[in-house]
């Protein structure tokens, strides 16, 4: 992972004269998978949305590994936001509407992560005749079958039952690895980001990280201690 798929230096992000990003400074390598970590308000969704396009930064850089823009990127949010004239089929099919990546959309490739992932027999339904879990994952499948070499996910599992949360965590451990991008998870769950990424961020508000800590070889006990001790001091300042 010596690569850099994208680093953010000093930025700054307001709202309404209300910082939310002050100063952030973060690198990820090309390939991991980097979960954020931060109460509510902490300044973990405008960072992706930063990252995503759909926000900008006010002042500071962001460098996509030399290149003018970024790369292909899968966004998932923490509703499915499932187009709901179209079917299952088509919802997946949509990112190959988009100029950027028509040329390189495979709509085979698409189709196949539904059957490979044991969603074939809902491609003809609809999104009001699918469950919370089954709607999630179809909006994960999307964002996967635009072959994105980066993939943004916030919250995604957030409003599922805790059950078919953890489920859908170790499904989506199996896509991402099957993918081979670079992912970055938003969430306020530790237990998630140990689950599922190769490094944890804390952060505070403000987005100023508090810790650091790469996952692979780490004793998962002591890191689970040490980033629980750091996000009760981020909710609840000493």
């Amino acid at each position: 992972m010596g690569t850099l798929a994208v680093r953010i230096a000093d930025g700054h992000r307001s709202y309404a004269d209300t910082p939310v990003l002050r100063g952030l400074d973060l690198a990820v390598p090309a390939g991991e998978t980097l979960a954020v970590l931060g109460a509510s308000g902490s300044g973990k969704s405008t960072l992706l949305r930063v990252l995503a396009g759909l926000d900008r930064l006010d002042a500071g850089t962001i460098d996509w590994d030399g290149a003018a823009t970024p790369p292909a990127t899968g966004t998932v949010f923490q509703q499915p936001l499932l187009m709901p004239w179209l079917t299952v089929r088509d919802n997946i099919l949509f990112g190959g509407r988009f100029t950027r990546h028509r040329d390189g959309f495979d709509r085979e490739h698409a189709l196949g992560l539904l059957a490979r992932f044991g969603l074939g027999d809902l491609a003809g339904r609809y999104p009001d005749q699918l469950s919370g879990g089954q709607a999630q994952r179809i909006a994960v499948i999307r964002a996967a079958a635009v072959r994105p070499r980066l993939l943004l996910l916030d919250e995604p599992f957030s409003a599922l039952d805790p059950a078919v949360r953890a489920d859908l965590q170790d499904w989506l451990r199996e896509l991402v690895a099957e993918l081979s991008c670079t992912t970055v998870l938003v969430t306020h769950d530790v237990d998630e980001a140990l689950r599922l990424a190769d490094r944890i961020v804390l952060i505070g508000p403000g987005a100023a990280v508090r810790e650091d800590v790469r996952l692979i070889g780490a004793d998962p006990v002591a890191v689970r201690e040490r980033i629980v001790a750091g996000y009760r001091e981020t909710v609840v300042p000493a």
